[in-house]
This record gives C-alpha cells, structure tokens and sequence, in this order.
C-alpha cells in the first residue's frame, strides 16, 4: 500500500519525536488504531491529497472551504456514509499532524455541508442479505459427512451463525480459546472490532436439539476429523488436503458462504461473510428477542444497528396487512 510521506498515522511525529516517551511508549502508541483502520484511512486520504493537488490546494493544513468543496465533489459518486467516513480521516490526520485545536472539519461550515449531503443522499446502508435460521436447516443437507472439506465448512458455518461472529474473529479463534461444557460450546474471542482494548468476551453457543443443525456437534465433528489439538481451529487444505498449520484468510469466510449460497439456488453476490452475523440478529428479532438479549451474542456496543436488524426482522411478521388480510388462504 502506498503511504505517503503527509499521512501521520502511521508515523505520527508528536508521539515519535517526543523524547520525554519511551521506544516502548512510542510503540504502542503508535498502534491506538487498527490495522483494517489505517488501511481505510490511508485510502481515504490519498483521494483527498489527489483531489487537493488536481486544484492545487494544500490538504494539511487545509481550510474548511478545501473540504466543502472536496467533499460536494465526491458527493456526486459517493455515499453520505464513505463522504462521512472520508470527513472523519481527514480530521484523524489534521490530530496527528498536531493541528487539534485548528481542526478543520469541526468548523460550522464542514458540519453544515454534511448535514446537507446526509439530508440530500440519505444514511440507508444497503448491507448482504442475511442468512435466516431456516436457511441454516437447508445447509444442513448440502455437507457429506466423508469430506473433509465439507466437515470443516460446516462447523465454520455453523459456529459463525450461531456466534454472530465477525470473519475476522471466526478464522481468529484457537483451540486455546474454545471449551466444551454439558450445556455446549463456550469461545473466548480476546479482541475484537467492537473491543479495541482487549478486554475480551465469552460466547456461549448451546447444544441444538437436532444434532443436524448443531454448532457444536458439528465443531466436534471438524476437530475429530482433522486431529486439531492446538492452533487455528479453522484452517486451509494442503494438496493433499491435509490441514494445514495456519488459519483460513477471513476473505475464505465470503467464498465458503458464496459457494453453499449458490448451491441453494440463492445469488453469491447479495452474500457474504458477514451475512452469517447479520442473518443471527435478523433471525433473534423475527423470534421476539429484545435488543440487549441480542447484543449480548453480537457483542454490538450500540442499539442503532442491532434496531435496523429488529425492523427488518419484523418487516412482514408486524406488516399490517398480515391483520388485514386475516384468516383468508391465498390462492395459487
């Protein structure tokens, strides 16, 4: 990736510099984002800097005006939440940069010019289509019980639903991390994108009724098969197709549900990874689970997404049309 020499984050001279810190300070300073983060942010700056050397304007400092301007341009290709997130890098780097009380993108003018983008484009994420709880029972059919790829892709399937976990954390998760007990399964996932100071989390997923569609069965069933004793729980095939040693890519998560997706007859582009994650809070709100009893296996720190899951979760089950129509049968 490209970085260039006016991105801060990365190397951000005010901690670097500060010869009262320590290389030990310094180092884990220079770590307070995430990785995928600064990758994203990194992007989002180079197109500002492009943009601002097109018009032959300095992007840091910048003025406000740089930034209205900038951001009304993008704003005819764009959507408010990436001319939002893109507001948000700039401002990340103007901190770094030592300019926090000269921010310019806290100015009433910036602040004004998204509210009008936002109030013009609308904030609606058009996210995956989830995978429902009735799906879950359709996969079941597809895996042979002899393969074992088709061994390993259930119990990621499986575990990735019923653990509304995240890609990233689904191929994270060591044996280390994993204890079976009478009641299931319990994963300790040590940080995550919603717990960027590693205080760490417990998801339990329990024994289902029908071993068919157990998570944890089929966890089971995926350590047996592989001899998996320590390391990566889920991980890539050799030629052989011998396990290999090293965790499965989080881009894998999106081709394994893309591939069994298909197979159902379903379209692989409207799916991802994070269809399983979305499909278990869609899938709790159609079973009249509230939003804390939700949040508790995603793990969200907010309500605003978890209430965008209850309302399409509750599209057709609250529809007042379903009252309407009453007890009437349709007619094919």
């Amino acid at each position: 990736m490209n970085v260039r020499d006016d991105f801060f984050l990365y190397k951000n001279d005010n901690i670097n510099k500060n010869i009262k810190l320590s290389a030990k300070s310094k180092r884990r300073m220079n770590k307070s984002k995430a990785d995928n983060t600064l990758k994203s942010y990194s992007a989002d700056w180079n197109d500002f800097t492009y943009w601002c050397d097109i018009h032959k304007v300095s992007p840091l400092p910048c003025t406000p005006e740089t930034i209205v301007n900038y951001i009304n341009d993008l704003a005819d290709h764009a959507k408010a939440n990436t001319v939002s997130r893109r507001v948000t890098a700039i401002s990340e780097n103007h901190i770094a940069a030592g300019f926090h009380d000269d921010n310019p993108t806290k100015t009433g003018m910036v602040i004004n010019a998204m509210q009008a983008i936002r109030r013009e484009k609308g904030t609606f994420q058009h996210g995956k289509a989830p995978i429902l709880m009735e799906t879950m029972s359709l996969l079941a059919d597809l895996f042979d019980a002899g393969d074992l790829v088709s061994i390993r892709d259930k119990a990621l399937l499986f575990l990735g639903f019923a653990g509304a976990f995240r890609r990233s954390e689904l191929v994270g998760i060591d044996m280390q991390d994993i204890s079976f007990t009478p009641q299931g399964l319990v994963v300790f996932i040590p940080q995550s994108k919603g717990d960027q100071l590693g205080r760490g989390s417990q998801i339990a997923v329990p024994y289902a009724p029908d071993p068919h569609v157990c998570a944890v069965t089929a966890v089971r069933e995926w350590i047996n098969a592989a001899g998996i004793t320590s390391g990566p729980l889920f991980r890539g095939f050799k030629r052989n197709l011998e396990p290999r040693e090293t965790q499965l890519t989080d881009k894998a998560v999106a081709l394994i549900v893309k591939k069994y997706m298909a197979m159902l007859g379903m379209t692989p582009d409207d799916l991802a990874g994070h269809s399983l994650r979305r499909g278990f809070a869609t899938s709790a709100a159609q079973h009249d689970l509230d939003a804390l009893s939700i949040m508790r296996q995603t793990r969200h720190k907010s309500e605003k997404m978890v209430h965008r899951y209850i309302e399409q979760g509750n599209l057709f089950k609250e529809n007042p049309l379903n009252r309407m129509f009453g007890s009437s049968t349709r007619k094919d």
